[in-house]
């Protein structure tokens, strides 16, 4: 029996992984957007003296979708912002014990407390469906806010993957929760 719940609960990982990693490679590619839009904006700036807030608006929306849509896609892959005193010399299961820690007493409550404290905040701006102050600039603020409950709900995805791998490690099932390679990170 608690060979099929874990079984089930790293297969059930695996998928959050992929669209984990099927998310954050998208977004990782409005970089390239952002360097592109940048130089226009600035072309048009000093070349042409053109104003062009809402390309400089994208690439605002371009720059917080990249960090907030990517997030999970670095604590999957292990690129993350480690205090790492203890971390690199543990094995396999001391490491899958501080990563499960780190999940339940410090990831998921920082979830949830961002969620609860969001909520009002993006729900208000698609009720009034705001826009943006700036005249010239772009009508959708609300989606933008929207941005907020992405990152919460991929690093809630992510959380519970890590938390299922962590226990298969921790209960022997499997070797390691970490990626293959640490050279592969982004």
């Amino acid at each position: 029996m608690f060979q099929r719940l874990t079984t089930a609960g790293l297969l059930l990982a695996c998928a959050i992984d992929r669209a984990t990693s099927l998310l954050g490679r998208a977004v990782s590619w409005l970089t390239l957007l952002m360097v592109l839009l940048t130089c226009a904006v600035v072309l048009l700036r000093y070349g042409f003296n053109i104003g062009a807030t809402a390309t400089q608006e994208v690439v605002l929306y371009a720059h917080s979708l990249v960090f907030l849509g990517a997030a999970a896609w670095a604590l999957q892959r292990d690129a993350h912002v480690r205090v790492d005193i203890f971390y690199r010399r543990l094995q396999h299961r001391g490491k899958a014990l501080i990563d499960l820690t780190g999940s339940l007493l410090l990831l998921l409550p920082m979830c949830l407390f961002l969620a609860w404290n969001c909520w009002d905040y993006v729900g208000m701006s698609w009720q009034r469906q705001e826009r943006s102050a700036d005249a010239g600039g772009l009508p959708w603020v609300y989606l933008h806010k929207s941005f907020i409950l992405l990152l919460v709900a991929s690093l809630l995805l992510q959380a519970l993957a890590q938390i299922l791998k962590t226990l298969a490690v921790l209960s022997g099932v499997q070797a390691s929760h970490l990626p293959g390679s640490h050279e592969e990170h982004l």
